[in-house]
């Protein structure tokens, strides 16, 4: 396969626009260029669950990014509706027993559950400020090391610490990191940022770009782009 190819699988470019008639502009604009998106909060709260099942059922991949977090029954019951819908990831914050449950309920599906560790747009004061005893990289670690065990299908995690999970969780699970920002580009809210090059030889499975693609005047020109410096790597 050409590489080019193999990394459009790679790719998941996170539909955080206000509208569903923006996204379905973003995605007729990058056709034949992008076969994953990320759909996250914003747009699922403007229609975007009907339109994951839009794309899904055309033939496109859909991260469902919905950091599911609750009692274990509540978990379980979400995830087995979600199972329905065909996505091909879902996340879920890094919690032991939530992670149970919803492995156990998506147990006999194609559904990848991610489990989330600390949100890039963290730093250790932001953990400090929010009452954890840890630093960034060392719950990274604790929380991949309990994904693993509770048999997750994946970790999102910054691809500054991809290198260091892909030690813990081995060749097969996941590595899914956002926070990717092309060279020269403004890093946002982000804080633990690397460049697509830097993630794929980090160890990331996939990398999750969003405004740089979403917020750039030329969508398509952005996706090929960072498709060509993740083929560098």
């Amino acid at each position: 396969m050409h590489p080019v190819e193999t990394m459009r699988d790679r790719l998941i470019v996170g539909l955080d626009v206000p509208t569903l008639k923006e996204a379905e502009k973003t995605v007729r604009e990058l056709e034949g260029a992008v076969s994953f998106y990320k759909i996250g909060y914003q747009l699922a709260f403007a229609g975007g669950l009907d339109f994951a099942r839009e794309l899904v059922s055309g033939g496109t991949k859909v991260f469902l990014d919905m950091k599911l977090l609750d009692i274990d029954n509540t978990v379980a019951k979400g995830v087995e509706n979600i199972v329905r819908m065909g996505v091909s990831m879902l996340t879920l914050h890094a919690y032991p027993k939530a992670m149970q449950a919803a492995v156990e309920a998506a147990k006999g599906s194609e559904l990848c559950l991610l489990a989330v560790t600390v949100l890039t747009s963290m730093d250790e004061q932001d953990m400090i400020d929010a009452g954890y005893e840890y630093d960034p990289h060392t719950l990274v670690l604790r929380r991949s090391e309990q994904a693993l065990h509770a048999g997750m299908g994946g970790i999102v995690c910054s691809a500054e610490e991809a290198e260091a999970v892909r030690r813990i969780v081995g060749p097969d699970m996941a590595v899914v990191t956002p926070g990717i920002r092309p060279s020269g580009s403004d890093h946002g809210d982000q804080k633990r940022v690397v460049t697509p090059a830097q993630a794929i030889r980090n160890g990331s499975s996939h990398l999750v770009v969003g405004r740089p693609i979403v917020k750039a005047p030329d969508r398509r020109a952005a996706a090929e782009a960072i498709l060509a410096e993740m083929c560098s790597a």
